[in-house]
């Protein structure tokens, strides 16, 4: 199975200084290693857009790729026989690799019960969030997952607070939800669009539409940082990476939630 989301992302400051914007991304979600794939996506080779194990799976540049996340799932008790481990990220264009997050997910029956965030700084840092609720049961869009954030994300937030992950994954369509809490200040963050079997047009077509890939995102980001060091956001410096690869979220009650 690959599937080409060309979907919408949205962000949104929280706090003091308010700042949005949304604009258009294009992601895959793909069992590895890529079966079949369209002339315009290969798998650990280069191509016109490209998913590499060394870029997933472990430490940033020195991924494993799904066997990686097999062992998290084993480590933490889930049910392996059965379930299908997928990967929901922005593929590499050409010579350029950068994803802000990307998402292992396990399924089983076609519901995913367990996902790990994996998260990546502009500094050069990476930190994977496990989430899934105590028993492994399948995970609705109305639940919310929650991690401590311990990685310099952005230089405009303190490595402080929590974040609250909705997950929507359905065979149509993909509805994410990243809401960042530090008190008064954080970030909401969304991604959402429809799942269709990706196709050597429709790769085409995306290269031409939003050309350059994640290279692409990496420039809106830097042009969103330059908005907000110009509206005087307290800046703060790359700050110390966390100790740990991996770290473990939770299911919130209903009380918290």
């Amino acid at each position: 199975m690959i599937d080409h989301i060309a979907g919408q992302t949205f962000h949104a400051r929280r706090g003091q200084l308010k700042n949005a914007f949304r604009y258009g991304v294009d992601f895959v979600l793909a069992d590895l290693p890529l079966q079949d794939a369209p002339r315009l996506l290969s798998f650990n080779r280069f191509n016109l857009w490209h998913l590499s194990d060394r870029h997933h799976g472990g430490p940033r540049g020195r991924g494993r790729g799904v066997d990686w996340f097999r062992e998290i799932l084993e480590s933490r008790g889930f049910p392996l026989e059965g379930a299908r481990l997928v990967l929901l990220t922005q593929p590499s264009f050409l010579w350029f690799h950068f994803n802000p997050v990307s998402f292992w997910i396990a399924l089983r029956e076609g519901q995913p019960c367990a996902f790990v965030a994996e998260v990546n700084s502009t500094f050069g840092q990476r930190h994977c969030y496990v989430c899934a609720h105590e028993e492994f049961r399948p995970i609705e869009r109305t639940d919310k997952l929650t991690a401590t954030k311990l990685m310099h994300v952005s230089p405009f937030q303190q490595v402080a607070g929590e974040y609250h992950f909705n997950f929507g994954l359905t065979d149509s369509s993909v509805d994410i939800r990243i809401t960042y809490e530090n008190g008064r200040e954080g970030v909401i963050a969304t991604l959402q669009g429809s799942r269709r079997p990706a196709t050597t047009r429709s790769l085409a077509w995306a290269a031409l539409r939003r050309p350059f890939g994640a290279a692409r995102v990496l420039a809106l980001i830097h042009w969103q940082a330059l908005i907000l060091y110009l509206k005087r956001a307290p800046f703060l410096k790359r700050q110390k990476p966390p100790e740990t690869l991996v770290s473990n979220g939770h299911a919130l009650s209903e009380n918290e939630a």
